[in-house]
């Protein structure tokens, strides 16, 4: 696949890789505003990017945009691809450009135009009657689009301010084969019947109640479910010599000015006033973490001081991009901070990704690397910057995994690491963290006395392994489908007496396996047995015993699984303890 890039070199590129999957997405969305310019042309076009999967395009319509509309639109896609048009990149200066977008009554274009630097020359992507300003790239003809597919609508305001005009966002999907555009549109078919919002109510995990929109309830079996992931997680980080602290959900105002928050996060945080002073709900556990390690002197000895925290952080997220734990204004972070001496540094990061590899492979998750470096609203000098990149390099490198540069997208303080893992219907999400981190052990003055018996700095890392244990869950219901490991699932066994006959007796078997610490329930609803079944299967419960006469005269069980083929879900009578062997291997 042919790319053009803004300095007019044209590249050949996989679509696998993240600048090929950018240019075809882009231009696609160029091709979505092209078509819409020729259909209503009296429309104003705002933006329109590659996203992670696909891209979008914001327009102001002078009508109500219908789903006739978004056919009409589709289809002229589909033509513009066929004309097999040329794009070709050029420049031009400001003034030209405003000049250029006053003329085609562009409104939005302009203001956008208007902001740049007055000496700034402006890329412009040109494809048959079709232009306007762009950083790109591109791929360098529109033929090279085989299946595309206009996907849903939805309102937007511009720039994401509520005070502004609300825009028509049109999202789709393309491809350079159409074999690929069918296997995402039945992922997406996949994905509805495994949305956790929907699993996590039938399962009774969690809801979403109007009286606090991005807060979840959780259920007691969603509870049992997040606390398994957390003992978990413990267990894990306990053989890794890590120590656990909590800090406090609300601290002060200058903490936060500190460590940099209030001036590059403050439109995400919560804030109150107590006696007249300003304070925070933490977003994140960091500065808190800064605090501990503060309270004492340190020694070199001590390190490297690994330090967990499964912090409880609050996020002012937008009502628009709420989507159950996916995307939440509270949740539990698994954080780690560590610090360490600058020998340690390859070591500690090389540390945390075996034990990232461990985790996603328990779950059975394959993963991706990607490298993000300093942003534009960084902090820190350059050589730092430069040593903390040089460091993530080195230590992936020297692991042998391989990994891709993702440009601008480090925290403000520091370059990562993260970590996409790919559930089991082909989508990823972005999960583990490594944060190498320069900055704030600078900024809270933080030190230790080395052999030499000075004072010396700490480099810290912050890492997270689930990211959000709340968002994990969410991607491990949908992964799973809500049919959970044995060892994970809420309810592991369910007692179905055939009758109110065996009620006693199923009471005595569920003590027993209770007893021998498994999760059990037992049915004990007037229904019959195949309704109790069915109930069991919708419940998705590992295992169903099923009680009636023989069973109880012979002080067996009869056992059912969980299993998408029949012939395998019947596994006969057996003894409890038989049963309980069986089970030992499962976990």
């Amino acid at each position: 696949m042919k790319v053009l890039r803004k300095t007019g070199e044209i590249v050949e590129v996989s679509f696998e890789e993240q600048e090929g999957k950018k240019a075809f997405w882009h231009t696609s969305a160029h091709v979505l505003a092209q078509a819409v310019k020729r259909l209503y042309p009296d429309t104003k076009c705002a933006i329109g990017p590659a996203i992670l999967n696909g891209f979008y395009y914001d327009f102001e319509f002078s009508f109500p945009f219908s789903e006739e509309n978004l056919k009409a639109v589709e289809e002229e896609m589909k033509r513009i691809v066929k004309e097999s048009l040329s794009i070709r990149v050029y420049e031009k200066s400001k003034d030209e450009a405003i000049a250029f977008m006053e003329n085609a009554h562009e409104v939005y274009k302009l203001e956008l135009i208007r902001e740049l630097e007055d000496s700034e020359k402006i890329s412009f992507y040109k494809q048959g009657d079709y232009e306007e300003f762009c950083a790109g790239p591109h791929i360098s003809n529109t033929c090279q689009i085989k299946a595309i597919k206009l996907l849903s609508v939805a309102g937007a305001y511009w720039r994401g301010d509520e005070k502004n005009q609300m825009l028509t966002r049109i999202y789709g999907i393309s491809f350079p084969k159409a074999s690929e555009l069918e296997e995402y549109l039945h992922m997406l078919e996949e994905a509805k019947a495994r949305d956790h919002r929907k699993l996590g109510k039938e399962l009774e995990l969690f809801a979403l109640m109007e009286e606090g929109p991005g807060f979840p309830f959780y259920f007691p079996k969603g509870l049992i479910l997040k606390n398994l992931l957390i003992d978990y997680w413990r267990e894990i980080h306990a053989r890794e010599g890590y120590v656990e602290i909590a800090t406090p959900i609300m601290l002060m105002r200058g903490l936060w000015e500190k460590s940099g928050h209030w001036e590059h996060y403050r439109d995400n945080m919560y804030t109150t006033s107590i006696d007249d002073m300003d304070y925070a709900i933490k977003p994140m556990n960091c500065p808190g973490g800064m605090l501990v390690y503060k309270s004492k002197v340190h020694s070199y000895r001590e390190f490297p001081m690994r330090v967990g925290e499964l912090g409880i952080v609050h996020r002012a997220e937008k009502s628009g991009t709420l989507h159950g734990l996916m995307r939440a204004r509270c949740f539990t972070q698994d954080d780690a901070h560590i610090f360490m001496r600058e020998d340690q540094v390859l070591s500690e990061i090389q540390g945390v990704m075996r034990l990232i590899d461990e985790v996603y492979s328990k779950f059975g998750f394959p993963y991706e690397i990607e490298l993000s470096t300093r942003p534009e609203n960084s902090i820190g000098s350059d050589e730092d910057w430069e040593l903390a990149i040089n460091s993530l390099k080195a230590a992936v490198e020297g692991a042998g995994k391989s990994y891709v540069i993702n440009e601008g997208d480090g925290a403000f303080y520091g370059p990562k690491l993260d970590f996409h893992l790919k559930d089991s219907i082909g989508r990823t999400w972005q999960c583990g963290t490594i944060q190498l981190d320069f900055q704030l052990p600078q900024r809270f003055e933080l030190d230790y006395i080395g052999a030499d018996g000075e004072k010396h700095r700490p480099i810290m890392l912050h890492r997270v392994v689930f990211g959000s244990i709340d968002r994990f869950m969410g991607i491990l219901i949908e992964h799973y489908a809500g049919k959970f490991p044995f060892w994970l699932a809420p309810v592991q066994i369910k007692i179905l007496p055939v009758s109110d006959k065996y009620l006693a007796y199923g009471k005595e078997v569920m003590e027993q396996l209770k007893a021998r610490g498994f999760r059990v329930e037992l049915d004990q609803r007037d229904e019959k047995l195949g309704y109790k079944i069915r109930e069991a299967q919708l419940d998705k419960v590992p295992y169903m015993v099923i009680l009636g006469e023989q069973e109880q005269k012979g002080k067996t069980i009869s056992v059912r699984q969980r299993d998408e083929k029949r012939e395998k879900q019947d596994m006969g009578q057996m003894t409890v303890e038989a049963f309980i062997g069986i089970m030992a291997i499962t976990a």
